[in-house]
């Protein structure tokens, strides 16, 4: 059968409905990575519009970053009305998944991004979607590519569960050892640092992610001028002071070879190794645990701060080196396997334009 190419809005039909506050449904946001709980608290949810399972959300003003997701998770649920929801309305012709491999590609959101438009700010609406064209193969083929497709996902997710497996190891290690020896103020194992880059410093600057890693600053940064920067060497720690609206202890270890650059607004520090290990710590920083407890310690009126004086007064249980560097050992490959997912899930948004092209190739072949 060769290919047929079809408008979208041939085959899609946009979902016009409104929340009436009857159900208790689920609330998201949706980003490039796909749903994620709303940021926003004590909105008028009677404005939020209800999707399906199988329906496609987005975000009109974050076209360009594939801010797009299938809804395979929910019955049903409700979104902020600011977004815009659709549905596959010929699945004779064109399956769900299938439109959502077309969707996850770069190409689609660079199309996007130049189709939107606006005076302020660009929007990419529904409308725009339905002009785009798609040159379908048979159904028979299109499931073939998704079959593929939901193999690997299945792959990356049954990899992922084994890593939720060693990460609830590593914390119920973390609590065992918490439970049964003595706790002592880090303050005395802990030494403070302020070292600024200088002229001719490093220009390796990074910022500090509520995933709690460094990552890429996200606000434009001048690299010629980062003279006043604090220097954060390897194996040593820097932290966020606010939590009020990160809602977590931000905090990163330098677990590289090179200097590292963060802004001044951040404390740096790092640990007396003879007594307690850097990748020690930074299992009891990073559980969820120690955030609400920086949360409730936290402190001010325009902004809640996490301050040294109040992470000096944190007290874990200081036990001999060589446990330390046993449970520090189980954490580093749990570190190194969660590294590998996330190459795993990289590998998977790339996989779908290799599976469109195969599909139309194929279809090709049969004409």
């Amino acid at each position: 059968m060769k290919l047929i190419k079809y408008k979208l809005g041939e085959l899609i039909e946009q979902r016009r409905e409104k929340y009436d506050g009857v159900e208790d449904l689920p609330i998201r946001g949706v980003s490039r990575e796909g749903f994620i709980l709303p940021k926003q608290e004590g909105a008028d949810l009677s404005l939020y519009n209800v999707y399906y399972k199988n329906d496609f959300v987005f975000n009109p003003a974050r076209m360009e970053l594939n801010s797009i997701a299938l809804n395979i998770f929910w019955d049903k649920a409700i979104c902020s009305s600011l977004y815009e929801v659709f549905y596959v309305s010929r699945t004779d012709i064109l399956l769900t998944e299938y439109l959502n491999l077309f969707i996850k590609r770069d190409e689609f959101a660079r199309k996007c991004w130049f189709e939107a438009m606006g005076s302020a700010r660009n929007y990419f609406r529904i409308s725009n979607l339905s002009e785009f064209e798609i040159e379908l193969p048979s159904i028979e083929i299109q499931q073939k590519y998704v079959d593929i497709y939901n193999a690997m996902c299945e792959n990356q997710k049954s990899y992922d569960r084994g890593l939720e497996d060693m990460k609830l190891l590593c914390d119920a290690y973390i609590e065992d050892l918490r439970r049964k020896n003595d706790s002592a103020e880090i303050g005395d194992y802990i030494i403070r640092q302020d070292i600024r880059n200088g002229p001719n410093g490093t220009k390796n600057v990074m910022g500090v992610s509520t995933s709690k890693e460094f990552r890429e600053p996200t606000s434009k940064v001048n690299r010629n001028e980062l003279s006043n920067y604090k220097l954060v060497k390897p194996r040593q720690i820097s932290f966020v002071q606010t939590t009020h609206n990160e809602k977590v202890f931000c905090n990163a270890f330098n677990n590289t070879n090179e200097d590292i650059v963060v802004t001044s607004v951040n404390e740096v520090f790092y640990t007396n190794e003879k007594f307690l290990l850097p990748e020690y710590l930074i299992m009891f920083l990073n559980r969820a645990e120690f955030d609400r407890y920086a949360r409730f310690h936290s402190w001010g009126s325009a902004r809640e701060t996490f301050t040294w004086d109040d992470l000096i007064k944190v007290k874990i249980p200081i036990v001999d080196i060589n446990i330390q560097k046993n449970i520090v050992n189980i954490y580093n490959v749990y570190k190194e396997r969660k590294n590998i997912n996330e190459k795993l899930k990289e590998q998977i948004k790339n996989i779908c334009p290799i599976l469109i092209k195969g599909s139309i190739e194929e279809a090709q072949k049969e004409a």
